[in-house]
């Protein structure tokens, strides 16, 4: 689940020169490649609101859905029939990562953060179009937004959490 803390973590890693928006909203396509070069692509949907919530909506290749608020993540596993709840030991402190990213060329900024480097590439209205970083097991991790719609004001806070059946298996991380 570091993983999925790390990505919530890089979506805050842009510079003070990129406006990071009140929300958004975008379609994704994730592809992990490990070690011995096996990719393993994800699509779906993400949102992200007032700093600390967001929710990724996974389609493909399975239907899955993780949620945060900063403190918490919940990992909805609708194929498994199974919800996971996961302690984010630190938060996510995105002050201190803005203060950290640094504009590397044109359209692309780097960040490091507990000891991890991630890539921010923005479009040419300054606008997230990619994260990149490599997760603690070697894994590179590509995230590229499609879509992207930029907004003002929080999202509405139904829509930011992640919803499952009763009768789901409940797993504390």
């Amino acid at each position: 689940m570091r993983l999925l803390s790390l990505l919530l973590l890089a979506f805050s890693a842009l510079s003070a020169n990129v406006e990071l928006p009140e929300n958004f909203q975008a379609d994704f396509t994730q592809k992990i490649t490990n070690t011995k070069e096996k990719v393993i692509t994800y699509r779906g949907k993400v949102r992200f609101s007032n700093e600390r919530l967001f929710k990724w909506s996974y389609k493909e290749p399975t239907q899955k859905e993780v949620c945060s608020n900063g403190l918490e993540l919940l990992v909805v596993d609708h194929d498994l029939e199974q919800v996971s709840v996961y302690r984010i030991s630190n938060g996510i402190d995105i002050a201190k990562i803005l203060k950290k990213a640094k504009l590397y060329s044109e359209n692309i900024y780097v960040a490091e953060y507990e000891n991890k480097q991630y890539t921010i590439q923005v479009d040419t209205k300054q606008k997230l179009h990619s994260i990149a970083y490599y997760d603690d097991l070697d894994n590179k991790v590509q995230i590229v937004f499609k879509h992207m719609k930029y907004g003002k004001g929080n999202l509405p806070t139904q829509s930011m959490k992640c919803n499952y059946p009763k009768n789901y298996d409940m797993i504390q991380g």
